[in-house]
């Protein structure tokens, strides 16, 4: 009974996964989609007043989530090791001091680090939040709190909605600098939360010695290196540096070389290989979470561009797509096949392109707010299914560091997001730009349909108790 009353009842302040445990996971969650989201709508005022291109403003894109693909699998193992409440509160005030550093930085390569003090930061609330719901289930003997989880996730998507209208908001009033400045409350509001409402970690943490032997520290410098470089050879498309791709393979060479030496690699690429499920959940991720960028940042820009709306009419725009991806998340609670959110996601993002082919510099701004609430659910609902394919796919003592390689795999989508936005649009969004965009992403949906129809990982559904099992 008790057990049912948890799952059913997850908000309730008594509950195992009431509102007082949810809350402060929920919220700091919420920083790293905020911070991803609210940049899109200032995007144009930053090259404006620091005479960029898009090209070169992509860094503060990329730059976020270069850090993030990195930290995020990082943050997850020093939380198994370490313990997820720790990590979670050192990740919070790394994120204040980001929040203060962009408040006075005057120069693009300025910004660019303070993004990625930023991407460190907020890389550590989401692998803790799973860390922290694995190690309560498993405490209890209690089914996956699906609706918690989907809470979670939840929050995430309705800061990437409110994201882009937020940051055209405090652009117009306060200036640019403002999104950053807002990240202080914010994360000092979550601390205090963690704080009372987050029991201490149970376990000691890990000395210095145990996280020498346990941290793979030269995995992260080669795979650090792998996306460095990767990322200089996609942001540069119309001029590829073939260099930067060349040592992008060696360096990826020498990862997959190391982690099969190692006992505890930073990535475990013989994890990957034998869990070919999560494996095609990761790529699957990285696929849909780069059309889902291209959406949230190309078409900010166009609507500012191309469109001649103001930043803050660009995020009223997109708020109607924002408010759908939110319910949708829950939506994906009540399903128990994971196949079945993924089809209707992909299926989703395949009518919106389409949609996108018959917009232009003109028409209406229902009509536009319309076309783009297709992309809803490939932000809400599949985050929700990968999430919880994640959840039953991973190995129970990895799960912090499975969670953060859910977000790499998203990230690293983004970095392929902004070089696709560069290419496409070169100096200025424009109508035809939209459209090439358009084009390659419904190719891309064709093909993930189809794929994920057949995926033989998914033949027989995987399963999550509902909310009222």
């Amino acid at each position: 009974m008790k057990r049912s009353l948890a799952v059913k009842t997850p908000l309730s302040s008594q509950a195992p996964f009431g509102f007082r445990f949810v809350t402060p996971l929920a919220l700091g969650s919420t920083l790293n989609p905020i911070n991803s989201t609210m940049i899109s709508t200032a995007l144009v005022p930053i090259a404006t007043d620091l005479h960029a291109s898009v090209a070169e403003t992509g860094w503060l894109i990329a730059g976020l989530y270069l850090a993030s693909a990195i930290a995020q699998p990082t943050m997850g193992r020093l939380a198994d090791l370490l313990g997820p409440r720790r990590v979670y509160l050192f990740s919070l005030v790394l994120i204040a001091i980001a929040g203060l550093l962009g408040q006075f930085i005057p120069s693009l390569t300025g910004l660019v680090l303070v993004r990625v003090l930023l991407g460190i930061g907020t890389s550590g609330a989401y692998p803790s939040a799973m860390r922290l719901f694995r190690q309560r289930t498993d405490k209890l003997g209690s089914p996956p709190p699906r609706m918690a989880m989907g809470v979670l996730s939840m929050s995430g998507v309705s800061m990437s909605a409110v994201g882009p209208f937020l940051g055209g908001v405090l652009t117009a009033a306060f200036g640019w600098h403002a999104i950053f400045t807002v990240n202080v409350p914010l994360a000092l509001g979550t601390i205090v939360l963690v704080l009372l409402w987050i029991p201490r970690d149970e376990r000691p943490a890990a000395t210095f010695k145990q996280l020498l032997s346990e941290v793979d520290l030269w995995g992260i410098i080669l795979f650090s290196g792998f996306l460095l470089n990767l990322m200089i050879f996609l942001l540069a498309l119309n001029k590829p540096n073939l260099l930067a791709l060349a040592l992008s393979v060696a360096f990826c060479a020498a990862l997959i070389f190391h982690s099969q030496r190692r006992s505890q690699p930073f990535i475990d690429t013989r994890m990957l290989v034998n869990n070919r499920a999560l494996s095609v959940t990761y790529l699957r991720a990285g696929l849909v979470l780069m059309m889902v960028y291209c959406v949230l940042y190309g078409f900010a820009q166009w609507l500012e561009s191309a469109a001649g709306f103001s930043e803050e009419q660009a995020g009223l725009i997109t708020m109607p797509m924002s408010i759908i991806a939110a319910l949708s998340s829950l939506m994906g609670t009540r399903t128990k096949s994971i196949r079945t959110p993924f089809l209707i996601s992909i299926g989703s993002a395949l009518a919106g392109c389409i949609c996108l082919l018959f917009l232009h510099g003109e028409t209406a701004a229902w009509v536009i707010a319309l076309a783009v609430t297709f992309f809803a659910a490939p932000q809400g609902m599949f985050s929700t299914a990968t999430q919880a394919a994640v959840y039953l796919q991973a190995p129970a003592q990895e799960m912090g560091t499975a969670a953060g390689l859910q977000r790499t795999a998203q990230y690293i989508g983004a970095i392929a997001a902004t070089s696709l936005l560069g290419l496409v649009y070169g100096q200025h969004a424009t109508d035809h730009g939209l459209h090439t965009l358009a084009w390659v992403m419904a190719t891309l949906s064709v093909l993930l349909f189809i794929a994920t129809l057949f995926d033989r990982t998914l033949r027989n559904p995987v399963e999550m108790p509902s909310a009222t099992d």
